[in-house]
């Protein structure tokens, strides 16, 4: 690799790759069930950063319950993936990069 441009280039690839990781980490979605009885927030790293439940969503009881919570976490963490794969692919089309190879 004795190519200086290339060895920038491949410097500055990795250098907004960061970035999008940096941002990633601040950006939010939401998810939520039972029409909005169970909301959940994740980062753009797929990490919850938050749960709110419904006081009423406390009374149908806990299999219920369990299930909705699991429902909007996967809401929110698909959101999740969604998000940092268009973000990725943002960047892999700056870059002149075919689509899916970062």
């Amino acid at each position: 690799m004795n190519n200086p441009n290339m060895l920038r280039q491949i410097q500055q690839m990795q250098a907004k790759m960061a970035r999008v990781q940096e941002e990633l980490g601040g950006l939010t979605v939401t998810g939520t069930a039972g029409g909005g009885a169970v909301t959940v927030v994740a980062n753009g790293h797929q990490q919850l950063q938050s749960v709110s439940i419904d006081p009423e969503a406390l009374e149908e009881g806990p299999e219920l319950l369990a299930d909705l919570v699991l429902a909007a976490v996967n809401s929110a963490l698909e959101q999740s993936r969604e998000l940092a794969a268009k973000q990725m692919g943002q960047l892999a089309a700056g870059l002149g990069l075919p689509p899916g190879l970062l």
